[in-house]
């Protein structure tokens, strides 16, 4: 695929992009080019072909080579372990190239705006997984400003594939060993001794890292209100959430929510949702509009907390990237709610908002820090 950049880069640029969901970037001149997606770089067959898409690119003499920060991405391994001598390497920060992403579809060059990222796992600065942030960035740099309550993801990645985990560990985090006593069909089918175990774990610190993530957030919203323990895939329970929120009457109200002010920034607090999602689900209140009200309260989360940027930055303009934006309910609901409040939102145009557009915001970063 082609994409014009909107402005023509100092010296020619490969990126490397992310790890699932993976394309590589080239630009020389105004175009970016980018190959095709690919599923996962841990399959030996994704990461042949990476391999072979970055050699053709190499040929092309690239003086920067930019790829992204997490350590642990094969895309960035690779750029480490083999491409030292072939350019300068440069790391980009997830969320600051999701957004460097959108704001060059919609040529956004030279121009600062409120960014907000969602999605499942980025790594942030302070090396713990970002994704729900409220950055204001240009192409040069990006600030911090908000961002959702991180907690710990117990297990670490297998938290993704057992959502249970995360909704457990919100409940307990809002009523602590009382979590038990409610009156829940959710809470009846958990099991308790391995939560004992986790519990140790986490006490420990033993793989319980801290994650801000709103696809997490989904995730154990999904399990209580869907009442799943397991999912086959990552995203799978988040898909089904929003299409159950379909099927509601749109007469729902949106849950409570705290926002926090602390010293880097503003914090989203969502243990007032899943207190209310308890009461909600107790009272036997249809699972749809639960549903419903809580894609209505993470909008309102968005338009709260851009209000409160914005009255700072006096920036208008709000762009929308990570693959949570995949939720074409969330993206309507949020966009009304900023629409009607003055503000401009951007999303992508022609690529996909979730990882797969990351080169592309890796190649906008490159070029103005170089």
């Amino acid at each position: 695929m082609k994409i014009n950049l909107g402005f023509k880069v100092k010296k020619p640029i490969l990126a490397l992009g992310s790890h699932a969901k993976n394309t590589v970037a080239f630009c020389d001149g105004q175009t970016v080019s980018l190959s095709p997606a690919l599923r996962d770089l841990d399959g030996p067959e994704e990461f042949t072909v990476f391999i072979k898409t970055v050699r053709r690119f190499l040929r092309k003499k690239p003086a920067i080579i930019a790829y992204d920060a997490h350590p642990q991405y094969r895309s960035g391994k690779y750029a480490l372990e083999h491409l030292l001598k072939e350019g300068s390497l440069l790391a980009v920060q997830h969320h600051h190239a999701h957004i460097a992403s959108c704001m060059a579809e919609n040529g956004l060059a030279n121009q600062k705006v409120i960014g907000v990222a969602f999605d499942g796992t980025g790594l942030g600065v302070d090396n713990t997984l970002w994704g729900a942030e409220f950055l204001v960035c240009d192409y040069r740099r990006f600030r911090r400003i908000g961002h959702l309550r991180p907690i710990p993801l117990l297990g670490a990645e297998q938290a993704i594939r057992q959502p249970w985990r995360l909704a457990l560990m919100w409940l307990f985090l809002a009523y602590g060993e009382r979590m038990w006593s409610l009156k829940s069909a959710f809470i009846k089918e958990a099991d308790r001794k391995k939560w004992a175990v986790l519990r140790r774990m986490h006490s420990a610190g033993f793989n319980c890292p801290l994650s801000s993530s709103m696809g997490r957030l989904f995730d154990a919203v999904a399990a209580l209100v869907l009442r799943r323990q397991e999912a086959r895939f990552e995203g799978e329970l988040a898909v089904q959430l929003e299409k159950l929120a379909r099927e509601s009457s749109g007469k729902s109200k949106s849950y409570h929510f705290g926002i926090i002010r602390g010293r880097q920034g503003y914090i989203l607090d969502p243990l007032p949702i899943f207190k209310e999602i308890m009461l909600d689900l107790n009272r036997r209140q249809p699972p749809e509009d639960i549903a419903y009200s809580f894609h209505l309260t993470v909008a309102e989360m968005i338009k709260r907390m851009l209000l409160k940027i914005r009255n700072q930055s006096r920036l208008n303009k709000a762009v929308f990237s990570g693959g949570v934006f995949q939720n074409r309910l969330l993206c309507s609901l949020a966009s009304s709610l900023l629409t009607a409040q003055g503000f401009k939102v951007m999303m992508h145009r022609n690529l996909s908002c979730n990882d797969s557009s990351l080169s592309l915001g890796q190649i906008a970063v490159a070029s103005h820090r170089h």
